[in-house]
């Protein structure tokens, strides 16, 4: 298999590795105890075009492809978690429901306000009663005159206090359910009846914020159901295709994580002496660092493989998408275990970055689908292949 990575993904790539370096990893600390990103590094990341990785050229996006987008998410993953956040849900599940299903003039209204950074994008699946079950979602969708009214509460949105728009799954038959019974809507912040609540306090993650939507009789006019008439009813099929790029963007941060995780440990062990030599001489060392190499690899060539094939057209990764998205999470909390051992003390301080690490990558591992859910995935594939 060959993973040659085309020039221009090599220069955005370079580009992305410098924004890293130079802007985000001096700041990492700051935002950590500030709790927010300051915006003269999101107007950067404007600037780059990062918030319009996923969208298509004639919107104004980058449109690089899957592989182009774990690229950029790998090296992403080397710092702060929150900085992917702020653009891996704008570019993932908060646009791509329009991408993939929306209708012309709905492209045309938001696409090229979310690829330019002016507008943020949230998705809004998950409730208090419907988490794993999304099909299970509690929140109503009723035509009453010439206008949608959503009613009910999301909760563990990302992004959703700082969202101009939200995709918003509702029932509208609650026979049907996820059989033609629930509806995808793009919902703006200004549309009455649409609150933020509660702003979660979380274990890790911070500088990106987690929160509670609010939907009281929030009327939404028909134009803004994701794919218009026709599309009443299917939005679980939406959020499934949606989620399904996600599982490999998931996967690529959580690469860059375990690498840059690894580079610490390496270079802790060969400065860190003990008994009159540096602890890399110690075969329990080595073990763990060989060990951490070799699952980092072997994520790598998962994750290429897996974005590749979702590159070409017409291929299906349902599977490998979620493969993907276990392996490469589950690995990195491995590693950001091991790196902490290795680290001794020091890794359980604050003062060094595998700590932060280590609280922030505990998240990959529950959402954008459980490490359970996609293990119940995979075995579906199979036993249906």
């Amino acid at each position: 298999m060959d993973f040659e990575i085309p020039e221009h993904l090599t220069a955005m790539v370079d580009t992305v590795r410098r924004f890293v370096k130079q802007d985000l990893e001096p700041i990492s600390r700051q935002v950590e105890e500030e709790d927010r990103i300051p915006e003269e590094v999101v107007q950067t990341m404007r600037r780059l075009g990062l918030f319009g990785l996923a969208i298509p050229e004639k919107y104004g996006g980058l449109e690089l492809g899957t592989l182009g987008e774990c690229l950029v998410y790998e090296e992403l993953g080397r710092t702060n978690a929150c900085f992917r956040t702020r653009l891996g849900t704008n570019n993932g599940i908060g646009s791509q429901g329009i991408v993939l299903d929306g209708t012309k003039a709905q492209k045309e209204k938001y696409l090229p306000r979310l690829a330019s950074g002016e507008w943020i994008a949230c998705f809004a699946l998950t409730e208090p009663e419907a988490g794993s079950d999304a099909a299970n979602i509690q929140t109503t969708a009723e035509l009453v005159g010439d206008h949608w009214v959503l009613n009910g509460r999301k909760h563990f949105i990302t992004n959703g206090d700082i969202a101009d728009v939200a995709t918003v799954f509702a029932v509208n038959d609650k026979q049907k359910r996820a059989k033609g019974g629930i509806t995808a809507f793009i919902v703006e912040k200004t549309f009455p009846g649409f609150y933020v609540g509660t702003i979660e306090r979380k274990m890790g993650m911070r500088g990106s914020h987690t929160c509670e939507l609010v939907f009281d009789d929030c009327r939404v006019p028909p134009e803004n159901v994701i794919g218009g008439g026709s599309m009443v009813g299917q939005g679980f099929k939406t959020a499934m295709k949606t989620l399904d790029k996600g599982r490999l963007t998931m996967g690529a941060s959580s690469l860059g994580s375990a690498q840059k995780l690894l580079e610490l440990s390496v270079d802790y062990a060969r400065q860190r002496v003990q008994f009159g030599r540096p602890i890399a001489q110690f075969q329990a060392i080595q073990f763990m660092l060989a060990d951490m190499a070799t699952q980092v690899y072997a994520a790598r060539q998962m994750l290429y493989h897996a974005a590749s094939l979702r590159d070409k057209k017409g291929s299906s990764v349902i599977k490998e998408a979620s493969m993907v998205k276990l392996f490469c999470t589950e690995m990195a909390n491995r590693i950001a275990d091991m790196a902490v051992q290795i680290h001794g003390g020091l890794g359980y301080m604050k003062d060094f970055p595998v700590e932060r690490f280590y609280r922030d990558l505990r998240l990959t591992r529950i959402y954008e689908g459980t490490s359970e859910i996609q293990r119940l995935v995979i075995a579906r594939e199979l036993l249906r292949e």
